[in-house]
């Protein structure tokens, strides 16, 4: 049995892929600030732990066969460009100071290139609320490329992922690199439960090492 860490384990995202590798057979260690509402099920191991600490998270993650980062500092806070930009640059420190080679983290979709040397998070109608986070992301995505001690992957979700697909699990998706995955009506969707899909599938397949991709249905 594999053990696979979650960092961000209680959030949007990263409680979807706790689920998905638990119902899949895996050992999973949830890591979050505050894991009281994971502790006890079955599978899984729930610490807490603040991701800026990368000593203390380095030894949490050390044993671990990969480790997947679902932080987010929070699209709400007035801060969330210099939080992401440090929590990143601290959980990617951490991986490397455990020993974990195979890592995978999710970005924004903001970076994703919708025409030629252009990129949503700088379309006129990118929502604004959202441009430091996306902002924040696309800059990530440029550090981490540098980055030739890891087996990293940066996953890009779909553009639509928030917008009425919570709760729904097909199973199914296509994926592309930098480009958004649109479907027949020229939307991408994505529900967060198929992201985590897509994450474990990763995984299992290392499709995508040292590589951005986005997945969509």
């Amino acid at each position: 049995m594999k053990k696979i860490a979650v960092i961000g384990a209680t959030g949007f995202v990263g409680s979807k892929i706790v689920k998905e590798l638990s119902d899949r057979g895996y050992q999973v260690l949830a890591i979050a600030r505050n894991t009281d509402n994971i502790a006890g099920q079955p599978n899984i191991k729930a610490v807490n732990a603040d991701i800026n600490d990368t000593g203390q998270l380095a030894e949490i993650l050390k044993g671990s066969d990969a480790v997947i980062s679902a932080f987010n500092s929070g699209w709400t806070n007035p801060n969330i460009y210099d939080d992401f930009i440090k929590g990143a640059r601290s959980i990617e420190k951490a991986v490397e100071q455990s020993g974990v080679r195979r890592f995978i983290t999710i970005g924004g979709a903001g970076s994703l290139y919708v025409a030629d040397n252009l990129q949503l998070i700088d379309t006129p109608n990118f929502p604004a609320e959202y441009k430091a986070g996306a902002q924040a992301a696309r800059d990530y995505l440029n550090e981490i490329k540098n980055n030739t001690i890891l087996d990293w992957t940066f996953f890009s979700p779909a553009i639509e992922m928030h917008q009425g697909t919570s709760g729904k699990r097909k199973g199914i998706y296509r994926t592309a690199l930098d480009t958004p995955v649109f479907d027949e009506n020229h939307r991408s969707i994505l529900s967060a439960e198929d992201v985590a899909v897509a994450l474990v599938d990763e995984i299992e397949q290392n499709k995508h090492i040292r590589q951005r991709f986005t997945a969509a249905y």
